[in-house]
């Protein structure tokens, strides 16, 4: 499947939605034990499942330009793994009031969980995601 623009956008918002959201709070007890309050974890952990989900729509036309310089116009599953470095860059300048580790330790894993569940049970699933773009609507 080669994923159109509205597909890759309506994917994101879908996995951050589902799998980011319930990653996120079987994590919570855990970022509560790297020494971080209970509502500043709270917040940094839903200000960053926002941010991710704006900024990541912005990603997403910057992605698909690039895409289109390649012959196949999609990335290597492995390049979608490690496009969460510069993401995850970019996000930190936006929530910096929670320590790094305790960031790291949140998107890492949230993103392991989302790229793991696009690449699993979306394409078991979701059977018309499958087939037309990744659209999900």
């Amino acid at each position: 499947m080669t994923p159109t623009l509205i597909g890759r956008i309506q994917t994101r918002i879908f996995l951050i939605s589902t799998f980011g959201v319930a990653w996120s709070i079987v994590i919570f007890p855990v970022l509560l034990l790297t020494g971080v309050s209970f509502t500043d974890a709270l917040s940094g952990v839903i200000r960053a499942l926002v941010i991710v989900t704006l900024f990541g729509v912005v990603w997403e036309f910057v992605y698909h330009s690039l895409q289109q310089l390649r012959w196949e116009k999609d990335w290597p599953s492995l390049f979608s793994l490690l496009l969460g470095i510069p993401e995850g860059i970019l996000l930190y300048l936006f929530v910096r009031d929670i320590p790094w580790f305790t960031f790291v330790l949140h998107f890492a894993t949230t993103w392991v969980v989302i790229w793991l569940a696009a690449h699993g049970p979306m394409r078991v699933l979701l059977h018309r995601w499958r087939f037309h773009g990744g659209r999900i609507l």
